[in-house]
């Protein structure tokens, strides 16, 4: 089942809890690392329906965790950056050892959250190990205003791995 939602605040935790009482599941597998915040949201809908709520990435080295993810073939760009210290450059960059090196840096020097899980940047998994296909794009382009920005993917498609 899928549901469309407008993402806002609260909104988004009504539809979420829409869609898990329509499935016979037991349990929710989230990738909360270090913001209370989600894990708690996720938590409390997951408390209410009578589920479990199971965060296995929670406060584990976030620059370790994204090391792993290249080394195990995750190909992930950057498509928003949103903290000081990133600029336009980083829109579509592949996260890879350089970039991983550089997001250490931008920690020591502007505190940002390396996994990006402060809102300082959002990604896009392109492929991986656990994936059949690959999202190829096609045609993007960069947004930048100030001091933040976006990569949008205009056109893409999927191609066999």
């Amino acid at each position: 089942m899928t549901r469309d939602t407008s993402a806002e605040k609260e909104t988004e935790l009504e539809d979420l809890t829409e869609v898990l009482q329509s499935l016979e599941i037991d349990g929710v597998v989230s990738g909360a690392i270090a913001s209370e915040y989600q894990r708690t949201r996720i938590e409390r809908v997951c408390d209410r329906l009578g589920i479990k709520s199971f965060t296995p990435l929670w406060h584990k080295n976030q620059e370790l965790l994204l090391r792993d993810q290249i080394n195990a073939g995750f190909h992930i760009i950057i498509v928003g950056v949103f903290a000081e210290g990133f600029d336009e450059t980083w829109l579509g960059r592949t996260i890879d050892r350089a970039a991983i090196d550089e997001l250490v840096h931008l920690h020591e020097k502007h505190g940002i959250n390396i996994a990006g899980e402060g809102g300082e940047y959002e990604t896009l998994v392109l492929s991986g190990p656990v994936f059949s296909k690959k999202l190829v794009i096609d045609e993007s382009i960069k947004q930048w205003n100030r001091d933040s920005g976006t990569f949008q993917v205009k056109t893409a498609h999927l191609q066999d791995v």
